[in-house]
């Protein structure tokens, strides 16, 4: 940890410099997989409210991400043999996925959990809460995908005001409060929306919306305490494990342009990048591997609300420099 800003920085690697620094089942046999719903204390162990809940979450796991069926147990809370026997019923298969169509938005997906999305540093990352995750598959790759975590973290003049998993406590753990378990709304345009209110009524949310060519992001903040709140700093992290060719343990292939920062694929013809604004920092830490672009919310009065923009794309070329600008030029922070 460095001083208080951070649950897992590195120092700041600064600004851009030299590119290389860059058949159905009967209702009864569901409910019996299904049982009554219920969140396990660790937040990992979700169970299923209904059908079409369990059908959407084991699609989700065992078709886009792959997940085993060991991965799928941990996240439902179903044996291995109910999960195999639901999954044949369905055709959940890894055969089922078909590839993108060039005209479709990029697949944008609510993260399963149960699968850690680091790498490395573990320690620093307990219990992740998978209601702030979301996974952004590559256009190129039917089964990569980078996890983004948003919010990862919000700190303000009261200390660490939220966190999405167990590190260092936050101003709740300090008092014996619980965050309870929640899940991304999924809406039928693609869309992903989250909100949270804190124990003093503090407000926060954020809006995904999948576009063709990148994710179009915008994160909220509500003061319903009676406290003015000041130093608003938020990590939002995009994890590379999923991402084949992206998951150097190394800041070699990543690019620093505040507030764009980007990761660079092996054979340097691929692209995954990120930006928020306003924009406080941009750095990454080599053994998630992760990239940050953390903005930074204006100073907030009881009862205002302050609102942030993010955007994540993915580029293949080699004019980095080139696509950052035509990034730049849509004004997509406007």
């Amino acid at each position: 940890m460095q001083a208080s800003h951070d649950h897992h920085t590195l120092p700041h690697q600064g600004k851009f410099g030299p590119i290389a620094h860059f058949p159905g089942i009967l209702l009864a046999c569901v409910m019996v997989l299904i049982g009554p719903a219920s969140h396990a204390a660790d937040s990992q162990t979700r169970t299923a409210a209904n059908e079409t809940d369990l059908r959407f979450w084991l699609e989700n796991m065992l078709v886009h991400h792959r997940y085993s069926v060991e991965e799928a147990v941990s996240v439902t809370g179903l044996s291995s043999e109910k999960i195999r026997e639901y999954a044949k019923s369905r055709g959940l298969t890894d055969r089922m996925k078909a590839q993108r169509p060039a005209t479709a938005p990029l697949l944008v997906l609510p993260y399963p959990g149960g699968r850690h999305p680091r790498i490395g540093f573990l320690e620093g990352a307990i219990n992740p809460q998978r209601e702030t995750k979301i996974s952004v598959f590559a256009p190129w790759d039917t089964h990569g995908y980078a996890v983004l975590d948003i919010p990862e973290a919000i700190w303000s003049n009261l200390g660490l005001t939220y966190l999405a998993h167990t590190h260092i406590n936050t101003v709740w753990d300090s008092q014996g409060i619980a965050m309870k378990p929640l899940e991304w709304i999924r809406h039928a345009d693609g869309s992903l929306t989250m909100e949270r209110t804190l124990p003093n009524g503090i407000a926060f949310g954020t809006e995904v919306t999948p576009m063709k060519d990148h994710v179009q992001m915008q994160m909220w903040l509500q003061n319903g305490s009676d406290q003015n709140l000041s130093d608003l700093r938020v990590q939002n992290c995009v994890m590379l494990k999923g991402l084949p060719g992206f998951d150097q343990i190394s800041n070699e292939n990543k690019l620093f342009m505040d507030p764009y920062m980007a990761c660079r694929s092996d054979d340097g013809r691929r692209w995954a990048i990120t930006a928020w604004t306003p924009n406080h920092r941009t750095w990454a830490n080599p053994p998630c591997p992760c990239m940050h672009s953390d903005p930074k919310f204006p100073d907030c009065k009881p009862g205002d609300k302050q609102i942030l923009k993010g955007w994540f794309s993915f580029y293949e070329g080699v004019d980095i420099a080139g696509e950052i600008q035509r990034i730049q030029n849509l004004d997509w922070n406007r």
